[in-house]
């Protein structure tokens, strides 16, 4: 399977995979970012992007994968959450959860916004704000439609 490729070469290379797509006119877009227990300020650089991508250009020769263009990028600040690892791997950090179907005694909401809580077992779990506190929302990973965290941008710049 192409993911499971893309995957171990992302990772043989030092890096996580995090979503592979692709999209028209034949583009296969891979996503990587650092691994979890590589402790850095920065993130995913072009130079760790350019890494991967003559990695896959030769794997996927090899492999004789049908592709017009390869982009490599890194996640973003909003960076999606797509496995259960990504949710254990940001407990602590704000993200916006969209569920499949809508929550009965919250008003029917699909969409939250808050705090990821340290998961119990295969239990997800998002603490946010109400107009009467904080509430705590319980979910799966099948629950979930769409997940990524929330940037955090500081504007201030850096003290002298």
């Amino acid at each position: 399977m192409l993911h499971d490729l893309i995957e171990r070469t992302v990772n043989g290379c030092g890096y996580d995979l995090v979503d592979v797509e692709r999209a028209s006119g034949g583009l296969l877009r891979v996503t990587i970012d650092l691994l979890p227990e590589v402790q850095s300020d920065g993130g995913i650089t072009v130079n760790d992007c350019e890494i991967v991508s003559r990695q896959l250009s030769h794997v996927l020769t090899v492999e004789d994968v049908d592709y017009e263009r390869l982009e490599v990028s890194s996640p973003g600040l909003d960076r999606p959450l797509k496995r259960f690892s990504d949710f254990v791997r940001f407990v602590g950090m704000e993200a916006s959860v969209r569920l499949k179907v809508p929550v009965e005694g919250m008003s029917n909401r699909r969409v939250f916004q808050g705090i990821l809580q340290e998961p119990a077992g295969d239990e997800l779990a998002l603490e946010f704000d109400t107009k009467e506190g904080a509430a705590l929302l319980h979910f799966s990973l099948a629950d979930v439609d769409k997940a990524r965290l929330v940037p955090q941008v500081n504007f201030r710049g850096r003290k002298k």
